[in-house]
């Protein structure tokens, strides 16, 4: 999708980028380009481990195990190191939440315009139609840079949060962390019921907005990189090598906040 067509201005090129492919009205629309992706990606996850797994040796292990294994053992110390309770899901959870949030980050690194371009042209689009900027195929190929993907996971999280807690300190227990802390005075429930509250609902907000913000952001980046034209892979490697450590850096995040959220549920007080 050139940038540089008669008929397409710097606003339509970035609002087009940054349209979802989606059906239905309202409340009930589906972005079907962040369902597809990341469940295409989460199948990849589970396809690359399960063929790391059935091709592990005890003996000298090759590189593609070796990188498996190495992140296998980060992951692992990190909810050592963090998590405090006794509870066989986390560390599986912390693993799929790692890997999958790094490779829908991933998708950063493709040039804005290579999956756009040819999704318009399997629809059957024309060179011309597409570079005039009259395509009416949106495709956004990296899930994290829509909000609905990152509230689901940090939604997903909350959920577990507010299960583990009840499940470990019973419903009586969950309750009164809201209303007798901090001050466990009568008189002051009412303040505490509010403070609690708000910090408890801030969590999974922060938790989708920091993610979305910080690949939004990239993303968007990128897209007036590519308004360059020709000369635009030279610079889009150039942000890209700076993701290298951006994209990481946010999955390790969301899955380090992940962890210590539902250690919190763990502590019983």
């Amino acid at each position: 999708m050139a940038a540089n067509g008669d008929t397409l201005t710097s606003q339509g090129y970035i609002q087009h980028h940054l349209t979802n492919a989606s059906i239905g009205e309202g409340f009930w629309t589906w972005h079907i380009d962040t369902l597809g992706w990341s469940i295409f990606l989460g199948l990849v996850f589970i396809m690359v481990f399960r063929s790391a797994a059935k091709k592990a040796t005890v003996g000298v292990p090759g590189k593609f195990q070796c990188l498996i294994e190495m992140i296998i053992e980060f992951v692992g110390n990190s909810v050592k190191d963090t998590f405090h309770g006794r509870n066989p899901v986390i560390a599986p959870l912390a693993l799929t939440i790692f890997v999958w949030v790094l490779l829908m980050n991933a998708m950063d690194w493709v040039p804005v315009d290579w999956i756009p371009t040819a999704a318009s042209l399997i629809a059957g689009e024309s060179w011309d139609t597409i570079a005039s900027g009259n395509s009416h195929v949106y495709i956004k190929s990296v899930p994290t840079t829509d909000l609905n993907m990152t509230f689901g996971l940090s939604l997903g999280v909350f959920a577990l949060m507010l299960y583990y807690s009840i499940k470990i300190k019973g419903l009586g227990g969950f309750l009164k962390e809201l209303y007798a802390h901090p001050f466990n005075t009568p008189w002051l429930y009412w303040f505490n019921i509010i403070l609690e509250t708000i910090a408890l609902v801030a969590k999974p907000v922060s938790l989708a907005l920091r993610l979305f913000g910080n690949l939004y952001a990239g993303e968007l980046i990128f897209i007036l990189i590519a308004m360059i034209g020709v000369w635009q892979l030279p610079i889009h490697f150039v942000w890209a090598a700076f993701h290298l450590l951006v994209i990481p850096l946010q999955a390790f995040i969301f899955m380090m906040l992940t962890i210590v959220y539902l250690s919190m549920a763990h502590e019983d007080h």
